[in-house]
């Protein structure tokens, strides 16, 4: 009984030191749909980690044994309470891998808009109406408050710390406080980021290649080894016992 009482205070002290572990930094740049005073739902294995993390630790315990198993046990319910914070939720990864798709067209209609002699204002806002919701929510946060009269220097090097529009955010920033024109800054960066979208690309169909290497293996190998090694065995066999 005694061991039980050490497992369960072993997988406690792991879960309350979990607790006192700071999380990782969370993203600087806050939108019109996610501020700052509304808290974020806990979505996915994300909700579970309070039975995972004790289970995690009692199942390392029991399986190593003894005094050791107790600070293998609170390592393994450490180390799964992080893992598990730090798991992205889906609705997270998915507007993140919209911003990063949508941000070339939004800067191509940007340099458009400029091109024609509207302000850097005009053509986040012009751009804004022509994009997905999650870009829009960023757009429209940016021009919000460029029309407050804050400093557009500040506003765009406050976006230059954005996750997704960072690269846009610094371009911006630059032309302004430099005093060079905004349409060539715009078309500069709308090149680099089509030539990093095709790079990206291709590292990913290089990356095809080699996933689908291993499992390719699974499959043939079986099939080689049954058709060319096993009846070459057979028959060899069979002449030997024959002889």
């Amino acid at each position: 009984m005694s061991l039980w009482y050490v497992a369960a205070a072993g997988a406690l002290a792991g879960f309350a030191a979990a607790l006192f572990v700071p999380p990782p930094p969370g993203q600087q740049w806050r939108t019109v749909a996610s501020p700052a005073s509304s808290p974020e739902p806990v979505e996915g294995i994300v909700r579970f980690r309070a039975v995972l993390c004790p289970a995690a630790g009692l199942g390392a315990m029991f399986l190593v044994g003894g005094k050791v198993g107790i600070g293998v046990g609170l390592v393994v319910a450490v180390t799964v309470w992080q893992a598990v914070t730090r798991m992205e939720p889906p609705a997270h990864r998915r507007r993140r891998e919209q911003l990063v798709a949508a941000l070339p067209h939004v800067v191509d209609l940007m340099a458009s808009s400029l091109a024609v002699g509207s302000s850097p204002s005009t053509a986040v806002q012009l751009a804004a109406m022509a994009v997905d919701r999650a870009m829009r929510e960023e757009l429209l946060l940016i021009t919000s408050r460029l029309a407050l009269g804050v400093d557009p220097v500040r506003v765009w090097t406050e976006v230059g710390h954005h996750p997704q529009l960072g690269a846009l955010g610094r371009a911006l920033a630059r032309a302004t406080e430099s005093g060079a024109p905004v349409s060539e800054a715009m078309a500069r960066l709308g090149e680099d980021l089509r030539r990093d979208a095709r790079a990206e690309v291709e590292s990913r169909a290089r990356a095809v290649g080699v996933k689908a290497a291993a499992p390719l293996g699974l499959c043939l190998l079986p099939a080689f080894i049954l058709v060319g090694i096993v009846p070459l065995v057979a028959g060899s066999i069979g002449t030997v016992l024959n002889f």
